[in-house]
């Protein structure tokens, strides 16, 4: 008998406006996302996109609709509770990461999980280093933050979000300043990490980008309009699955 694959996020009716405005930032949206699934999200400026990351990660609240992660309800979450649910099983990558320039790579990628436990520092200084190798940055890991290339720096904060073993990466724009050969190493780095099992949410506005993801969500005023599944990545298909991505983007105005 097949085994069903379980949701791991699922958001129904969400809905978030800012202040005294008519216009919902995000209009009833609702979505799922599997246990180990890579789903992109994009959309034009001012669509929602990253506002509903925002929500679905607990990072912001919304006006209405239910958020449940791994099978517990965000809302009803007391602020312990969620914050520990962040630290624990989520992680976050952003377009600009952000490292403490007192402390060199390594320090910073443990920073947050040495805090937590400190008395475990040894086996979390092995993770991190563990992790710096998958990453391609395990010589770095004495240099400074000013001594790394901004590539590095985003593996850095990527490491970081790992530490302690998320079920879900919420990424923002994370190769947005990146040059085009170095988004790619980071993509490849997210596909390894996404091979493991862990389950991707990213924004991005790169179609080439978000060519990597096994489904794209394509959202306009807040709403999701269309739904591309390209179900895994194969570099020879990578033209084709960048000219459907294009004309989706070209039918809702991005």
């Amino acid at each position: 008998m097949a085994t069903t694959v379980q949701n791991l996020l699922t958001c129904e009716n969400l809905v978030k406006s800012f202040g005294q405005e008519e216009h919902n930032v995000l209009d009833r949206v609702s979505l799922s996302v599997k246990n180990g699934e890579f789903v992109s999200v994009m959309g034009p400026s001012g669509s929602g996109k990253s506002t509903l990351m925002y929500a679905l990660s607990g990072m912001d609240t919304v006006n209405g609709g239910t958020i449940l992660f791994d099978g517990k309800d965000l809302s009803k979450m007391k602020d312990k509770e969620l914050a520990d649910t962040r630290r624990n099983a989520m992680g976050f990558v952003f377009q600009q990461p952000s490292l403490l320039r007192n402390l060199n790579i390594l320090d910073n990628i443990i920073l947050i999980a040495v805090r937590s436990d400190p008395k475990n520092r040894k086996a979390i200084t092995k993770k991190a280093i563990d992790l710096m190798e998958m990453a391609g940055i395990a010589s770095l890991g004495q240099r400074e933050v000013s001594q790394v290339s901004g590539g590095q720096l985003q593996r850095a904060g990527i490491c970081r979000s790992l530490m302690n073993n998320p079920k879900i990466l919420f990424c923002d724009e994370p190769t947005g300043a990146l040059n085009s050969k170095t988004a790619g190493e980071i993509m490849d780095v997210f596909g390894e990490i996404n091979k493991v099992g862990t389950a991707i949410v990213m924004v991005t506005h790169d179609a080439k980008i978000a060519s990597r993801s096994e489904r794209i969500l394509f959202m306009s005023d807040g709403k999701i309009v269309k739904e591309l599944k390209l179900f895994g990545y194969y570099g020879r298909e990578e033209e084709s699955r960048v000219d459907k991505i294009m004309e989706i983007m070209r039918e809702i105005g991005i």
